[in-house]
């Protein structure tokens, strides 16, 4: 495994080609998903949000772009 401060492109590269889609699935969900860059963010509005449900306000939000 290669150290992520050191790698190169071209050597992260040369590693991904061998992997399974099962092998890449963890990769990203182990170092993106479960890592967030900014941990002091977390959480930070939330009292804004509560009561409202995300997937009908995105809803709403994109019909109101079409006129």
């Amino acid at each position: 495994m290669l150290n992520n401060n050191t790698a190169t492109y071209q050597d992260i590269r040369s590693q991904v080609e061998y992997l399974t889609t099962k092998d890449l699935h963890i990769m990203i969900y182990n170092n993106v998903a479960t890592k967030p860059k900014h941990r002091e963010l977390k959480d930070l509005g939330k009292e804004i949000w509560q009561g409202i449900d995300g997937r009908e306000y995105v809803n709403q939000e994109r019909a109101s772009w079409n006129g």
